[in-house]
């Protein structure tokens, strides 16, 4: 596992408890930070011996790819933020080892026409290697976080089990949040990533439509029904479970939308997050500033990326748990005709609370719902219940294994119920 941020500590303190692995390397750029996350994953499996810490440079592929063949890896579970997607993926790739992210490639904007066509979309990269990865024999599973990840394996078990047509598929997130300060005081500090949230927020969100991939001459293209949107287009109050309530959601990039069309027959896919108005506000004025750019300015005769230094300056992810209250929850929203030929919308959707994720993982609820889903899939290809070639997202692999494991109580499972509620 390469990175020991937030979600990949979070991993490593999931997968001590599970027996379907040998051994767990846990990789850093930052060896202390990589020893922490084994210190804490040997804690709780009482025996620290599958835990090891080594230090790797993720943005070289040569050194991802040395260090997973030192050490004999038959998976590399990327665990870092999305510039370094394609690094891990080629040194895998080279090490004759298979693939899992919870992030893919990252998107250019098209240059003439940002906010209607697209230009490299999200995962383009790792899907063109498609060929070279089924020539090795090797995997890819690409995109199985929590979002994506969850409602991509949602979408595969309402195509096979609830729907006989799917009209769309809208992935729709939410949470009730709040991060309050020593004093009690409400306080902004993301539960996730803020280079990552910048990045998908600011970009220009992908809506896909299957009427656009029909071309004039009938012929079906799923490339051709990507389409781009402005950021925080098209906002609706969606009603989330589990005592979080209404939420405002507006498009925002993300893999789902890119993922979804290529296994699961849908009329549209989309993905809408609760941002709230604090955190859009945010957005607009980093972007107003210029404070959203990755390329280096000058400052003192010193380099530096401008969207590092927000992240720089905020409370690390990892950190923020014993002063976060509240609950977060991702879920599919899915129209179209049920398997009886009557109208059917459904939302099938897993809710996490943070103070149940803190209690018994140390781990605040956001990074803890992104961690569990590629431990639970590796379990699954360790068992060969899972099993496949190529470039695969969630959507490729049966979902009901997936649901079952990680709704079963512990210790046979993982002790996370999901939730469907037609409406």
């Amino acid at each position: 596992m390469i990175g020991a941020g937030g979600v990949g500590d979070a991993a490593a303190r999931i997968a001590a408890e599970r027996g379907f692995f040998e051994a767990w390397v846990v990789a850093d750029h930052d060896i202390a930070r990589a020893e922490r996350t084994v210190a804490a994953a040997a804690g709780r499996a009482g025996d620290g011996s599958r835990f090891s810490a080594a230090q790797v440079d993720a943005s070289d592929p040569a050194a991802v790819a040395a260090l997973a063949r030192e050490v004999r890896a038959t998976h590399v579970f990327n665990a870092v933020d999305p510039r370094f997607v394609v690094s891990i993926f080629e040194g895998a790739r080279a090490a004759g080892a298979d693939y899992l992210d919870m992030a893919m490639s990252l998107s250019q904007r098209h240059p003439e026409r940002p906010y209607s066509e697209v230009g490299v979309k999200l995962g383009d990269e790792q899907l063109a290697q498609a060929g070279e990865w089924e020539a090795a024999g090797r995997l890819a599973l690409v995109g199985i976080g929590v979002e994506p990840g969850l409602s991509d394996v949602f979408a595969r078990y309402a195509a096979d089990h609830l729907f006989s047509e799917i009209d769309e598929l809208g992935t729709r997130d939410g949470a009730n949040l709040v991060i309050r300060d020593d004093e009690g005081t409400e306080v902004f500090a993301p539960g996730f990533s803020m280079w990552t949230i910048i990045e998908e927020c600011l970009n220009p969100p992908v809506v896909w439509e299957r009427e656009r991939a029909v071309g004039a001459d009938g012929q079906y293209d799923v490339e051709a029904g990507f389409f781009t949107l402005p950021p925080f287009s098209e906002p609706e109050v969606f009603d989330f479970p589990g005592g979080i309530g209404p939420v405002e959601c507006v498009h925002v990039e993300h893999e789902e939308v890119l993922l979804m069309p290529r296994w699961v027959d849908a009329k549209k896919v989309t993905f809408k997050y609760g941002l709230g108005e604090e955190m859009i506000g945010i957005l607009r004025v980093l972007h107003t500033l210029g404070l959203d750019r990755t390329d280096p300015v000058v400052v003192k005769g010193v380099a530096v990326s401008p969207r590092d230094v927000v992240a720089a300056v905020l409370p690390d992810p990892l950190t923020i748990g014993p002063r976060m209250e509240g609950k977060t929850c991702a879920g599919l929203w899915v129209t179209g005709t049920g398997k009886d030929g009557q109208p059917r919308r459904t939302y099938l959707y897993h809710v996490v609370d943070n103070a149940d994720t803190m209690r018994e993982y140390d781990s605040q609820c956001v990074v803890w719902q992104t961690a569990v889903n590629p431990v639970v899939a590796l379990e699954l290809l360790a068992a060969g219940t899972w099993s496949g070639t190529g470039v695969l997202g969630p959507e490729a692999f049966d979902a009901v294994p997936f649901l079952d494991l990680l709704a079963a109580p512990r210790p046979e499972g993982y002790g996370s119920p999901w939730g469907l509620e037609d409406r």
